[in-house]
């Protein structure tokens, strides 16, 4: 996995909660219960990442989960119609999605999870499909890991000794 983690002190970052789960725990003297909150930051300009927080109260599991993502903020590579620059299949554990390039006016076609991280990564073209596991932690850490190893035009010609022209055509 090829994830280059940056400095996110420098973006302006917002933050969207994918999802907040109750997580039980029966011990001797009754139940447990505390929050996991899955939270994906992103500065809609190339920039995104996504933290999982757990705490006894909701704001605190979102607050931890939103610090956890700042910190496992990635950039990633976007053409000139603000799409991906060609199609990959991102896995995590049973999760795969598949990330389609496509043309201006497209949209966002992607399902909820995996919306959320294009969104706040600006993709405003892009087709996906969630294959194998629909756990809503892993699609969205499936969808990252296709994103962060997509690889730009300049740097597959570059790798291979040739023009621009050449690797596209």
């Amino acid at each position: 996995m090829r994830r280059t983690i940056i400095d996110a002190s420098q973006f302006e970052l917002t933050d969207k909660v994918v999802t907040i789960k109750r997580v039980t725990k029966t011990v001797k003297g009754g139940r447990n219960i505390r929050f996991t909150a899955l939270v994906v930051v992103g500065d809609g300009n190339g920039h995104v990442g996504a933290g999982l927080g757990k705490a006894v109260e909701i704001p605190e599991a979102i607050r931890k989960g939103k610090e956890d993502a700042i910190k496992h903020v990635i950039e990633i590579v976007r053409d000139e119609n603000n799409s991906i620059p060609h199609d990959f299949l991102g896995n995590f554990g049973s999760a795969s999605v598949l990330l389609k390039k496509a043309p201006e006016g497209t949209g966002i076609i992607a399902g909820g999870p995996a919306r959320v991280v294009c969104e706040l990564a600006g993709i405003k073209n892009i087709r996906t499909k969630s294959l194998g596991s629909n756990n809503k932690q892993n699609v969205v850490l499936a969808t990252l890991t296709g994103l962060s190893q997509l690889k730009a035009p300049e740097e597959v010609a570059k790798n291979r000794g040739k023009s621009v022209e050449e690797v596209l055509a």
